[in-house]
């Protein structure tokens, strides 16, 4: 039995990447949490799993990003309109009615490069309107991220291009370029999960409401984190660029590229690494335990190039 000033999690997304990332931090630290089994757009189940729990602090990981990539929500629209925007405000919704805060996780591609955000220049804050609506994955996070803002008991957090210490897990954005002939190289915010998930835990304990930038300080581009992974990993390892008119003829759906700024985040976590400190602690130094098994695997995954 929980005591009155113990917190109890309720997460949402128990199947997805994110969910289960947190379940795995919430049992290391022996927190009180369950997972959610219900569907955000079931008004009723979400009704009757709040209840059941009783939480204090819910944790929203839930949606849809499309597999086996964004392109997939271009012809599942109504999919995606009923977990990305009707069910996560039905969360809130609910939440607010038991005065439960609920932490969501959003995303960061909804802005893009423009004439007064260049490359190089200021980054995007937490106050600034979306700009990038190219794919309706982003269209449809941009849209709850707006509504959200009226809901006293939510802070969306966005996340940018997600990063894990598994560079074969199919998700992790430093597997998705690896495995690429060709990528494009712009310096853009990213999350390194490893560091950053602790924080939206403490976030979520410390009530913290509205928007927050959710990415690592800085910016680092497509070619830098290659440069690292043929630094660290594989000597031989070789790629190629392409522009982004070029990569337009082999995706459906454009892709958001941005700096973010951070300042918020770095004021409620002073500790937090650059990007590429980041990526070198806790991705690149401990892949070289076993360097060489990961370099024959994502070898073997390439294949002949």
């Amino acid at each position: 039995m929980a005591s009155e000033t113990e917190p109890v999690f309720l997460i949402f997304g128990k199947t997805g990447w994110i969910g289960g990332l947190l379940g795995d931090l919430l049992k290391e630290q022996g927190a009180n949490f369950e997972f959610a089994t219900c569907r955000l757009e079931d008004r009723a189940a979400v009704i009757s799993e709040l209840d059941r729990v009783k939480p204090t602090h819910v944790l929203n990981a839930a949606g849809v990003t499309g597999r086996p990539n964004v392109d997939w929500c271009e012809t599942h629209k109504v999919e995606t309109i009923r977990a990305n925007v009707i069910g996560c405000l039905n969360l809130a919704d609910l939440c607010l009615q038991r005065d439960i805060h609920m932490l969501y996780y959003g995303t960061g591609c909804i802005f893009h490069y423009d004439e007064t955000h260049v490359i190089g220049g200021k980054g995007f804050t937490e106050e600034d309107k979306p700009n990038f609506t190219g794919s309706y994955y982003s269209h449809t996070k941009a849209i709850v991220e707006n509504l959200l803002k009226e809901y006293p008991n939510v802070l969306t957090l966005r996340v940018r291009m997600p990063i894990v210490p598994d560079m074969t897990y199919p998700r992790n954005f430093i597997t998705k370029i690896i495995k690429y002939d060709k990528v494009v190289d712009i310096p853009n915010s990213m999350t390194v999960l490893p560091e950053l998930l602790p924080y939206s835990i403490e976030m979520s304990k410390r009530k913290l409401t509205g928007i927050m930038n959710f990415t690592n300080p800085g910016v680092v581009s497509h070619n830098e984190i290659l440069q690292m992974y043929k630094d660290y990993i594989d000597p031989e390892f070789k790629w190629s660029n392409f522009s982004i008119e070029e990569q337009a003829k082999v995706i459906v759906a454009p892709r958001s590229n941005n700096l973010l700024e951070t300042e918020r985040i770095e004021r409620e976590f002073p500790m937090i690494l650059n990007i590429k400190e980041s990526l070198i602690k806790y991705v690149f130094e401990p892949a070289l335990e076993h360097k060489a098994e990961l370099c024959a695997t994502i070898r073997e995954a390439r294949g002949p190039r």
